[in-house]
């Protein structure tokens, strides 16, 4: 079985190093309409990460994942033709406009892979998706092993696609609308401002503060080590790393610890040998702590003390001096100058080591000393050996390819079957015909920093004398054409015609996220009356759902059997009503 490990790419530099690491697929932001507006790339940005990830038969998909003013229509409609005579593989989208125009044939055949922001978490909404004839849905996270599987089950026509790992939004996605109404930045088009992992206050009706300035909306990391052989067995395609804000080395670490682990179960959709130049480690890159989130049981996937990265526990402190503390090291930890430490939960009592001396730290800020005390916790939330050892990754992705010479003849076949031959001109008989051979074999299997690497070369008839700089030409020459064959032979695939078909709902309201007559009149051919455009559109006279969650305030403060009404209070002092949905363990936050 095939699965692809799909990888986030802010840029082209993050993108081509997710590549190298081992991913099968990446998805990156065009100039404008996906769902992180920090993170766009120019069409030529975009064209130059096309044919460097077809080397490999790896995939790139474009994000036009926002909801759409009337007054952008065009401008989407050329982005994505601009988009498809470039080479990309396929769009993510929300905005169902874009279905509507493929349905109609005013955009080219590309695939269009239904995004999370589509509040993907029913059956129901999958088969509607795969009767319109979509090749892929992007699931809610929210979703456990079992309604997954159940999916795939009930729709075997469609590719899943799941998230692997990354940061979680608190709310289902698409169906947060907290961040618009706070300061007008919408997270249906890209602008959100992360409204929950703000501190609030916990207030019951009686005015009682159960909770007080805690970041209660904010949900620790996603993190599917223990359960993805699960996963691959019920047969999701793809699988999704979250973050197309992160660095270079958060993504080259993740994408690397995920590719070994993937390869343990199932085959890689895509080409290539990959050997890793450092030790992939998931606990030493930004996260908030991890999560299964729900994929088998409900846990404490929160983290009421901060939302930012508190660090892998090394040891505690045993000593504290004038100018310097000493830890008790956990086994194989090494500190290093420069390494960043932090000694509380709510990552806002740290310091950086100007000295290492085994255990013994000299802080660049002294006055740590006086706020740090034997037994403390210690840990490290920068790690700069680790770091440098991502930084200066030279980690190579290399085709295999088998060589064979004969008959004045060279053959090259690579390992997806693609072959090629160029002539042998010299005819001279060698004085030494084994240590021609040896020659031979040496010069061809110098590689370097080609994009192959040799798996085996095979003398079948009597080779002439040829000098070494030629054999060099012939390999240089060879390589060129195979990888030319190879682009030439890059099955990309096109998106099959779609067509109507009847939505299992007859009406919806602003949480369709409907912002252009072009959707409006999509779900109208889908026997759907619009009741209401999206809230960025106008916001509702009525009691209204600012967000949606699995994520329960009852719960984590195991209240689950309290009758209390329970408030939200931000740190300017608005009140937002709570309600529960204990039938679905739910929580909504009104207004």
């Amino acid at each position: 079985m095939k699965t692809e490990l799909l990888a986030p790419a802010k840029n082209i530099e993050i993108a081509k190093a997710a590549i190298d690491a081992g991913a099968d697929a990446v998805y990156i932001g065009a100039s404008a309409f996906g769902a992180r507006q920090r993170a766009g790339n120019s069409l030529d940005d975009l064209k130059d990460l096309v044919d460097y990830a077809h080397k490999f038969y790896v995939k790139v998909m474009v994000t036009v994942n926002t909801i759409i003013k009337d007054s952008e229509l065009d401008e989407v409609k050329k982005l994505i033709t601009n988009l498809y005579d470039i080479g990309v593989d396929s769009l993510i989208v929300q905005d169902m406009a874009i279905l509507k125009w493929a349905i109609e044939g005013k955009i080219p055949p590309i695939p269009l892979h239904i995004s999370t922001q589509c509040n993907n978490r029913t059956e129901e909404k999958v088969n509607f998706f795969k009767r319109v004839g979509l090749p892929r849905v992007v699931l809610a996270r929210e979703l456990s092993i079992s309604q997954i599987k159940d999916i795939i089950v009930k729709n075997p026509e469609i590719e899943i696609e799941t998230f692997m790992h990354g940061a979680l939004c608190v709310s289902y996605s698409g169906q947060c609308y907290l961040s618009q109404y706070i300061g007008g930045r919408s997270a249906n088009r890209g602008e959100c401002a992360q409204p929950c992992r703000k501190k609030y206050s916990v207030v019951d009706d009686k005015g009682n503060i159960l909770v007080k300035d805690k970041h209660v909306l904010s949900l620790r990391d996603f993190n599917t080590t223990d359960h993805l052989k699960e996963l691959v067995d019920i047969g999701v395609k793809s699988f999704k790393i979250e973050g197309r804000l992160k660095d270079i080395n958060y993504v080259r670490n993740v994408v690397g610890y995920y590719r070994e682990l993937l390869d343990k179960y199932s085959d890689k959709t895509s080409s290539g040998k990959v050997t890793l130049d450092f030790t992939p480690d998931i606990n030493k890159v930004f996260n908030r702590g991890y999560t299964t989130y729900f994929l088998n049981k409900r846990e404490e996937c929160f983290n009421f003390d901060t939302p930012k990265f508190i660090g892998e526990r090394i040891g505690k402190i045993v000593e504290v001096g004038d100018k310097y503390f000493k830890i008790k090291l956990n086994s194989r930890v090494v500190l290093n100058n420069q390494d960043g430490l932090n000694f509380d939960k709510k990552g806002e009592l740290g310091c950086l080591i100007n000295k290492a001396e085994n255990n013994k730290v000299y802080p660049n800020n002294t006055t740590i000393l006086k706020q740090i005390k034997s037994g403390m916790s210690v840990y490290r939330n920068a790690d700069t050996s680790f770091e440098k050892s991502l930084q200066t990754s030279k980690t190579k992705r290399q085709i295999g390819v088998n060589i064979k010479y004969s008959d004045f003849s060279l053959y090259a076949r690579d390992e997806d079957g693609n072959t090629v031959s160029i002539g042998i001109t010299e005819r001279e008989t060698p004085n030494n015909v084994q240590k021609m051979v040896e020659n031979f074999k040496k010069s061809l299997s110098k590689t370097g920093e080609s994009d192959f690497y040799i798996n085996n070369i095979e003398i079948a008839s009597e080779l002439p004398f040829i000098p070494i700089s030629s054999v060099n030409e012939y390999r240089r020459n060879l390589f060129d054409n195979l990888m030319s064959e190879r682009l030439t032979n890059y099955k990309r695939e096109v998106q099959k015609p779609l067509k109507y078909a009847d939505y299992y709902e007859k009406e919806i309201d602003y949480r369709g996220n409907v912002f252009n007559k072009e959707a409006e009149e999509f779900y109208k051919n889908c026997g759907v009356s619009v009741k209401e455009y999206a809230f960025e559109y106008e916001q509702p006279k009525h009691e209204v759902e600012l967000m949606r969650t699995k994520h329960c305030i009852k719960y984590a403060l195991d209240l689950c059997r309290s009758n209390k009404k329970l408030f939200l209070i931000d740190e300017k002092g608005e009140k937002y009503k709570l309600d529960f949905d204990c039938k679905n363990c739910e929580m909504v936050i009104l207004k």
